[in-house]
C-alpha cells in the first residue's frame, strides 16, 4: 500500500470563476502543488538535489466543486512502479462531509537536474513514497 501525503486547501476569492465555484485552473494547480510538496516532505535530500519532475500528462475527473471560503482535503499516493523516468501519481479532493469532488491521474517524467535529461528512476528514489 503506498504512502499518503495530506494537505488542505481553501477556497480564496482568487480562485473562484464566473461560476461561482473553484476555476478548473485552479484544481490543476493544486494537483501540483500536492506533487511538489509531497517529493519535499519524502524524497531523500541527495534526490531532491539531483532531480526535479516535470508533468507528462493529467487526467482529471471532476465530479463536484466548492464556493469561496470551502475548505477540501487532498491526498495524493504515487501509484505502482515507476515505468522508465515515468512515475504516476493519484490525487483526490473530498469536501467536509468526504464527498470526492476531484480525481486525478497525473503522469510525471523525472530530470536530472545537471543534465536536463530524462534519469531513469531507480526504486530506491521513491522508495519512502511506497508502503511497507
Amino acid at each position: 500500500m503506498p504512502n499518503t501525503f495530506t494537505r488542505t486547501f481553501v477556497a480564496l476569492p482568487e480562485h473562484i470563476d464566473e461560476l461561482g465555484h473553484v476555476n478548473n485552473t485552479v484544481w490543476v494547480q493544486w494537483i501540483q502543488d500536492m506533487a511538489t510538496a509531497h517529493w519535499d516532505a519524502v524524497a531523500r535530500p541527495e534526490d531532491r538535489a539531483a532531480y526535479f519532475w516535470v508533468v507528462v500528462r493529467h487526467e482529471i475527473d471532476y465530479r463536484g466543486n466548492v464556493s469561496e471560503g470551502a475548505h477540501v482535503a487532498a491526498t495524493t499516493w504515487i501509484e505502482g512502479p515507476a515505468q522508465g523516468a515515468k512515475s504516476l501519481r493519484r490525487v483526490e479532493f473530498t469536501d467536509a462531509n468526504g464527498k470526492r469532488l476531484v480525481s486525478a491521474g497525473t503522469t510525471w517524467a523525472m530530470l536530472d537536474k545537471a543534465t536536463g535529461r530524462l534519469a531513469r528512476v531507480r526504486p530506491e528514489v521513491l522508495e519512502g513514497f511506497v508502503g511497507e
